[in-house]
Order: C-alpha cells, then sequence, then structure tokens
C-alpha cells in the first residue's frame, strides 16, 4: 500500500500544483511543504489541512471495508449485500450509492 506521504504527493501532482502553490492555498512554505512529503510525520491538523488544500479528505476507513472502498475508488463495479430500505426508497446498486452501508449506519 503507499505510504500517506505519497498519496499526498501523488494527489498533489494529479492536482497539477507544485510545492509551491501550497503556500496559496494552505499557508505552508515550499521548504515546509517540500521536508513534509519526503520525510515528514505531520500532526492531524496538518493532514487536515493539507487535505483540503489538495480537494481531498481524511477518512478512516475499517479494516474489513478497505477492499469495498478501494473497489469502489478504483471505479470497480462491486456490489455489497442489500441494504435495509425504507418503505420510501428503493435498494439501490452499489454505482448508484457506491457508499451505501459501507460504514455500518444505514439502519
Amino acid at each position: 500500500m503507499t505510504s500517506l506521504l505519497d498519496q499526498l504527493k501523488n494527489r498533489r501532482i494529479q492536482l497539477r500544483l507544485k510545492q509551491h502553490d501550497m503556500l496559496l492555498r494552505i499557508g505552508i512554505s515550499r521548504q515546509q511543504y517540500q521536508r513534509l512529503e519526503s520525510k515528514g510525520n505531520p500532526r492531524l491538523d496538518t493532514l487536515e489541512l493539507i487535505a483540503k488544500g489538495l480537494n481531498s479528505e481524511l477518512l478512516l476507513v475499517p479494516q474489513e471495508k478497505l477492499n469495498a472502498v478501494k473497489a469502489v475508488l478504483e471505479g470497480d463495479d462491486v456490489d455489497t449485500p442489500p441494504v435495509k430500505a425504507s418503505s420510501a426508497e428503493e435498494k439501490k446498486r452499489l454505482s448508484d450509492d457506491p457508499w451505501q452501508g459501507m460504514l455500518g449506519d444505514d439502519e
């Protein structure tokens, strides 16, 4: 699995941002950001700030749901077991609602 620092770097590159651009986006100088990407151990609030600057979100994924989340992110059409649907709503396919039941809060 790719390290978190590699993921940050890959996301920045995907957005076609340079390390210097992070100064305007989140207030971290190029030198600070470069150090963070290469060998940093950022605090949680710094990670949240960087995620926001990279139009991303930090998310804690339960280990047992990791493969399903990866499949959704990679665009695979994977079905999960059906979730209880209220009478007002029909059961949706995973491709219609990729996060249904993912965190176990659809009761």
